[in-house]
């Protein structure tokens, strides 16, 4: 049987809601709630406005889309070949829904560091039960971009056996008059977001050929409309059925074309074969289209770099490669691990081997790595060229080297350009081992590390580059030394005249064990054009260990860009009296490659609340520091040379009770049932709603009941009812009617201090002044419409 193109966000629970409620659209954000990526059912995408969406400013990427180089001689594995064969990555950051825009406090993310083997990344997703047109988020769109990699987004039409409808196909090619409407607003979607085109994945039975030949037609309609490109999955044949070809065949080969036609690719189903692979090369060629703007399919889910994969059949030892090759799933790499340390030994294994050495990957395993086939690209093209070996992770966050925050996060907007050869180490001796080490950094939440035992040179290539050298030109490193003395370290420097022979530059010795800038006049070079850059220690030491938190190309002065202007609270959502989240807006400053947000504190000093290329950021979280009665907000604009503008500023005020809290919060709580294992009472009292669907109380008994102890007999203010909406579901599944009943000790009977008829509200929030232990939820009508299930993100109890 065809292997399918199935997302593991079709499972049961979001058939199970299709089934029951139908479509549904995302759910209206409040004034300082959550973004989140977007998604739509093929009708839904028509009332689509950036104008009117609250969350599209916070979706759009800044960041454009890169120029590469793919220098042949510069290629790390000898068996590698340049441009032939290309890679493109399927990819699951998150579910359909609930998939925040700007990342998030948790640093427990698929930071993928690979970027030099891709050259397309498919935003993978939809589900019948969510939506079926995905844009990607920001963040995956700006560090792709920053890579010179394309990003497109997901039309996903799932088979009939996992909710899939042909009406939801026939919605798709709707046309008005000569427009098809759906296709406009994909290619407005993706210019107003930022991305590069649109997967296509037709699964659903029962279409015909007029339906086949509609969905040509838009696509046709669409490229000329754009810019905006296609990649068609192998699945339904010109005749209108869904049948699997493995291959480019006279039934699929009318959704190829020529490229002024139809897709600019076609992803093949898993089955191929040797003999498929080049038929379907000869067939593309007979079309005028090139064997690499075909994908042949292999699904790394379940596997990973465990799956059996023909390589020779695809990319055959010392010959021209037959196709290019399609990843499903690479991020089983991060779904597998036990931790982030797993995930980067996992994904350094799938990538580049199991030795972590792109120029040998030599091992029993059939999976070598793709470094083995495939030469790096790399977009450091122009000047300036900074990185801090930012991961776009991390467990606190440093600026100029000083922490301005502790606590987890994730953000790929901020991810540098990773190294181009991870890891490319000579040495006649023995060689140390570079890392990215999450322990220290200069800027952000990582830098590089060398360590090891330094017993003769050790070269390390780090970036493949084409810099040309001015006059002004300079060459900048920072640096940490364990102690005063000699580094031992040296900045390499090949030129394109004799691009595998380094200069360097002595970086001399460590005054402390703080961090250090060296900067380097390359002015006796200019004319030249630098190839790569990298690392060289030299010398004696059994423990030699350095970090690196900067290494910077540019010319003339750092520059310093104009301040942000019009800084501005869009909206504020009060999650306690000691708790906000914002939506923050301003007007950017020319060319700033991102801004820095921060909260002033009383004592003088600043904490990060996180950073974006964009021009409006969400902040989640806020916290009130003692009985402050206002917090200033500072934004500073950040140039491509690291100079911080001064800071522009807003306010945001607080009130109520700072000794007020969520007196709910962690204790135990009982229910009258719930919808699955992980959908008990215990999610509705963990301070959440940003979880996923899974992250709420969820109750289909006859009568639904939700009960929290707090400890002891308190003096309370207000309940705080997160419904459906609040975690991005549905609003005609936010709760209707309900009722909070309260008492002192087990033994007394519940009093009724709160009735509710007729609610609507995502999150409804109901003053008391009253003294309890036990607070019941009940709950008499847990839907706007006839849906019986009851679903509460949060309950809140308020008070002191």
């Amino acid at each position: 049987m065809p292997r399918r193109l199935l997302s593991t966000l079709c499972a049961a629970a979001s058939l199970a809601a299709a089934l029951v409620a139908g479509p549904a659209q995302a759910a209206a954000a409040q004034p300082g709630d959550q973004p989140y990526a977007s998604y739509w059912y093929p009708d839904t995408i028509l009332s689509w406005d950036p104008a009117t969406d609250p969350d599209a400013r916070f979706n759009r990427s800044r960041v454009p889309l890169r120029p590469r180089i793919q220098d042949p001689a510069l290629k790390a594995n000898a068996n590698a070949r340049a441009g032939e064969g290309r890679i493109a990555s399927l990819v699951s950051f998150g579910p359909t829904s609930n998939n925040p825009s700007q990342g998030s406090s948790d640093p427990a993310y698929y930071a993928f560091g690979y970027w030099q083997y891709v050259d397309t990344l498919v935003f993978w997703g939809g589900s019948a039960g969510e939506g079926l047109i995905l844009a990607p988020n920001p963040t995956v769109i700006d560090a792709a971009h920053r890579n010179g990699v394309k990003v497109y987004g997901t039309v996903f039409f799932p088979p009939t056996a996992y909710g899939g409808q042909i009406q939801w196909v026939r919605d798709f090619v709707r046309k008005s008059g000569s427009s098809y409407v759906v296709a406009d607003k994909l290619v407005q979607v993706a210019q107003h977001y930022g991305f590069d085109g649109w997967f296509v994945n037709q699964e659903t039975a029962g279409g015909d050929a007029a339906l086949a030949t509609e969905l040509r037609s838009l696509m046709k309609y669409a490229r000329a409309k754009g810019p905006v490109e296609f990649m068609w999955y192998d699945a339904m044949t010109e005749s209108g059925s869904v049948a699997w070809q493995n291959a480019l065949t006279t039934a699929n080969d009318a959704f190829l074309a020529d490229p002024a036609k139809v897709s600019d690719s076609m992803f093949l189903n898993f089955g191929w074969s040797a003999s498929g692979l080049a038929s379907s090369r000869d067939r593309a060629g007979s079309l005028g289209r090139s064997g690499y703007e075909l994908y042949s399919g292999i699904d790394t889910e379940a596997n990973g770099y465990g799956t059996g994969v023909s390589w020779d059949a695809l990319f055959p030892a010392g010959r021209p490669h037959v196709t290019s090759l399609g990843l499903y799933r690479p991020e089983w790499t991060w779904k597998s691990s036990s931790g982030r340390d797993d995930f980067r030994t996992k994904d350094a294994r799938y990538w580049v081997g199991a030795n972590g050495d792109p120029s040998n990957t030599s091992t029993s395993s059939s999976w070598k790595g793709l470094a083995t086939y495939v030469a790096e690209s790399s977009a450091v093209t122009a000047k300036p060229f900074v990185t801090g070996f930012n991961a776009g992770q991390g467990d606190f966050y440093n600026v100029g080297g000083v922490r301005v925050r502790t606590g987890g996060w994730n953000n790929l907007s901020l991810q540098d350009v990773p190294p181009t050869y991870q890891w490319l180490v000579s040495s006649a001796g023995t060689r140390l081992t570079p890392s990215i080490d999450f322990g220290d950094a200069y800027e952000g939440g990582s830098s590089l590390r060398l360590r090891g035992r330094l017993d003769s040179v050790n070269t390390v290539r780090l970036y493949q580059t084409k810099l040309p050298v001015a006059a002004d030109t300079k060459l900048s490193v920072v640096f940490k030394a364990p102690a005063a003395g000699a580094t031992n370290l040296r900045a390499a420097v090949a030129f394109t005249d004799a691009p595998t022979t380094f200069t360097t530059f002595d970086l001399g010795s460590a005054a402390g064990t703080g961090w250090e800038r060296r900067t380097l006049d390359l002015s006796a070079h200019a004319g030249k054009t630098i190839a790569q850059l990298g690392l060289q220690a030299a010398g004696s030491n059994d423990a030699y260990d350095i970090r690196v938190g900067q290494l910077s190309v540019y010319d003339g002065a750092v520059d310093v860009p104009a301040a942000p202007t019009g800084v501005s609270v869009l909206g504020v959502t009060d999650v306690s009296a000691g708790r906000k989240s914002l939506r923050l807006s301003w007007s950017g400053s020319g060319q700033a490659h991102h801004y820095d947000v921060y909260r002033r504190n009383p004592d003088g000093t600043r904490t990060y609340l996180g950073g974006t290329p964009n021009d409006a950021y969400f902040v989640p979280q806020l916290d009130r520091v003692g009985t402050e009665t206002s917090t200033t907000i500072d934004v500073e604009a950040v140039s491509p040379e690291y100079g911080r503008s001064p800071a522009a500023s807003t306010t945001v005020t607080w009130g109520g009770d700072p000794g007020e809290s969520n007196l709910a919060l962690g204790r135990p709580a009982t229910a009258s049932g719930q919808c699955n294992a992980d959908e008990g009472p215990a999610k509705a009292v963990n301070g959440s709603v940003s979880g996923g669907n899974a992250d709420k109380w969820c109750a289909l008994t006859s009568t639904k009941w939700l009960e929290v102890d707090l400890g002891s007999a308190k003096q309370l203010t207000r309940f705080v009812v997160r419904h459906a909406q609040a975690g991005g579901e549905q609003a005609s599944w936010n709760t209707r009617d309900f009722t909070v009943q309260v008492r002192s000790s087990a033994s007394d009977p519940w009093t009724t201090a709160v009735t509710v008829t007729g609610n609507t509200a995502g999150t409804s929030t109901h003053p008391v002044t009253t003294t309890a232990r036990y607070v019941r939820l009940n709950i008499t009508k847990p839907a706007q419409d006839s849906d019986p299930a009851a679903r509460i993100y949060e309950f809140e109890v308020w008070g002191s």
